[in-house]
Formats: C-alpha cells, structure tokens, sequence
C-alpha cells in the first residue's frame, strides 16, 4: 500500500479534468491572440472558462485574470497594489504562505513600505481587536490574511476582517489558495479586493491559478509584455490549463458536500486513532476542531523522540507520504516559520497530514498504526 496524504500540497489530477483538457493539448493549439479560426476557437475556450470560474464565485468575468498560479497572483495583488496607489503601510500576519511574506519582506527592503503583523494566540488565532488598532492609527493601508493557514488548517474569518477592512477603507487582499475549491466563496458577500486560487489544490493541472480584482481597484500589471488578460498580464495563456482549473472548480462545486463529508470523515478518524494508539499525542494549531480548521488538514503533534529528526524520511520509508517539519531551525532545514511564531516546543515532532476525495478509510488505519509502531520502537 502507498499512502499519499499531502494533498495540501498537490493534489493528483482528476480523470474528468485531464478528459477537458486533452483537446486543448492535440487538437486546438491555435494562439487565442490570433485572430484566424484556430485562435478564436481557443480565445472562444478561455473565455468561456473565466464564466465558469467567475459564474461559480457569483462575480464578473472581468474580474477574473487567469495566471501562473497562486504565488503569482498573490504577488501581483500585493506588489501592483502598493506600487499603483502609492501605498507605504501593509498589515499582515507572521502566519502566512511564503508567497506573502516574502513579497512583504521584499516591500519593506526595497520600497520602504512599512509592515505590521496581527498578534496571534498560542493556537494562530489572530486578534482582531488588534487588527483594527493597527488600521485606526495607519490609514490608506494594504491588509493582507489568508482564508486558512496551509500548515495548521486555521480558519480566518474574512468575512469579520474585510468589515473591519472596508470600515478604515483598506484595501483587503485573502490568499484563499487552500480553501478555494474546498469551501464556496460568494464574493458579493465577501468584503474582499483580492482572492486567489491555484489549480492544483483542487484536483486541476499545476502552473495555472487565477486572481480575483475587485473592479474598484485598478491596479498595473506585474509581468509586462503583452495584452493579453486584458493588460493586466503579458505572455500567451496557459490554454489547457486554463481549461482544466475551470473545469476542476466546477467538479469541486458540484461535489463539495459530498467530498467535504467524506474527508471530514477521514480527519475525524485519524485523530481519534492516533489519539487511541499513542501517548502524548496533541495537535497544532486548531487543526482538530472541526468547525475552525480545514476539513483536509490535521498537523500533529508527536513525543519527543530521537525519531523525530529522520519522521518524513521514516514515513516514507513505509511508504507514506506526508510533509511537516520542526519549529527548530537547524542546518539547511530552517523549519516551520508557522510553529515557530506559535512556540511549539522544538524537541516534538511535528507531520502535517493532508487528505482528497481518493483517500480511504483503509489508508487512514495503516497510516496511524504505522506512525504509532515507529514511536513505540523508538521509545521502548
């Protein structure tokens, strides 16, 4: 038995979707900026795919630009946001995607924009009190928080900070990467300039996401080079991938209840087995409440144990795959900067455990019984 259980990750492509997609590979190849037959049937394709994804997030095509992925479109939110309107203060958390950090942390060095990080408890629930502190004394100011945190599951309610966001007219731009396609988004409901998504979170191809840009916003390109995606993106679409996240999304939507049940189902169990074959045994964040994490993550939190150092390797060894990480930083492994931020004792061990729709029951048993043994090895 091989285990795949890092779907936060990536997930493996869906059959329906690799089906949408193939003709798009072999059979229509045409540039869609070419204005014969062969790149209007593919423009045609694309813009029937940005309905789709606009028509399932209730907004307008317009306001949907097709890009490489998550990190691009977090990227061109934050850095086109600040350059365009002049923007000097940012507000984030020390709990985000790297993809949000770093482009931060990069602000900040090259730009001068000052940044500012929401206080979070001992669990990564952030304080929104302090949130709105941070936007009372600093206004004209980019707020930047993911939907739910890729390594804990924390859910953040965005629906709160983009009140709290429109109330000191901040721009408001949620990395949604590990929930879209996973939870349902309406965005005439959501207080939100900017969402993101990424196809290969939800059973569609890598190297193609979207962004979602609120058409109040007006913001300049970050790759420059083109007209295509209505200036707002120079270079020729990915086309097939394009057509496979439309239709990745549309599966997700239409089977949400379905597979949430169904994975929930798979969480559920193995934390309850671990819990029942292990001593010490806890988790991070708030990955084992139901109702304030994703329903496809539990980060455990495992004994100290010299076991810990090789646990991934371990894993994979019985062939299981999983991915995680220490709050220490040692040698080329820096660790978790999540963990890190929540003062998980480094001497624990720490697996993130990440389910689909194709995981099983069967999977989730020998997964926690293997994880168990190796411990009880360990420890005796």
């Amino acid at each position: 038995m091989r285990v795949y259980l890092d779907n936060a990750a990536t997930t493996p492509l869906d059959k329906e979707v690799f089906d949408a997609m193939a003709p798009f590979m072999l059979e229509h190849f045409g540039n869609p900026s070419s204005i014969h037959s062969h790149g209007r049937e593919v423009r045609s394709a694309i813009e029937k795919a940005r309905r789709t994804v606009a028509g399932l997030l209730n907004t307008s095509p317009a306001e949907i630009f097709f890009t490489s992925g998550g990190t691009e479109a977090d990227n061109a939110a934050i850095r086109c946001t600040c350059r365009t309107y002049g923007i000097k203060h940012a507000i984030s958390s020390k709990l985000e995607h790297h993809a949000v950090l770093h482009t931060m942390e990069l602000l900040e060095k090259e730009e001068g924009v000052q940044i500012a990080y929401v206080r979070h408890d001992e669990r990564g629930s952030l304080d929104l009190e302090h949130l709105e502190e941070l936007l009372a004394n600093q206004p004209k100011t980019l707020v930047s928080i993911m939907h739910a945190n890729n390594e804990i599951g924390n859910i953040n309610d965005i629906e709160a900070i983009g009140e709290i966001c429109r109330k000191y007219d901040a721009v408001f731009h949620s990395d949604t990467v590990q929930t879209m396609g996973h939870y349902k988004h309406d965005l005439q409901q959501l207080n939100t300039n900017f969402i993101v998504g990424s196809a290969h979170k939800f059973h569609g191809p890598k190297g193609v996401g979207f962004l979602y840009c609120d058409a109040n916003v007006k913001i300049q390109p970050l790759i420059q080079g083109g007209a295509q995606e209505r200036n707002m993106r120079g270079g020729t679409e990915n086309v097939y991938g394009i057509i496979g996240l439309a239709k990745a999304l549309e599966i997700a939507y239409r089977d949400m209840d379905e597979h949430h049940k169904h994975i929930q189902g798979l969480k559920d169990r193995m934390a309850q087995k671990l819990k029942e074959q292990m001593e010490d045994v806890s988790f991070n964040g708030l990955s084992e409440f139901g109702d304030k994490s994703l329903y496809t993550v539990l980060n455990v939190s495992l004994p100290a144990s010299d076991i810990n150092e090789m646990l991934l390797f371990s894993l994979d060894i019985n062939k299981i795959s999983a991915s995680g990480g220490s709050a220490c930083s040692s040698g080329a492994n820096a660790g978790s900067h999540v963990l890190r931020s929540l003062d998980v004792d480094p001497a624990r061990g720490s697996v993130r455990f990440s389910f689909s729709k194709y995981n099983t029951p069967e999977e989730i048993d020998y997964v926690a019984t293997t994880l168990a043994k190796l411990y009880k090895k360990e420890l005796a």
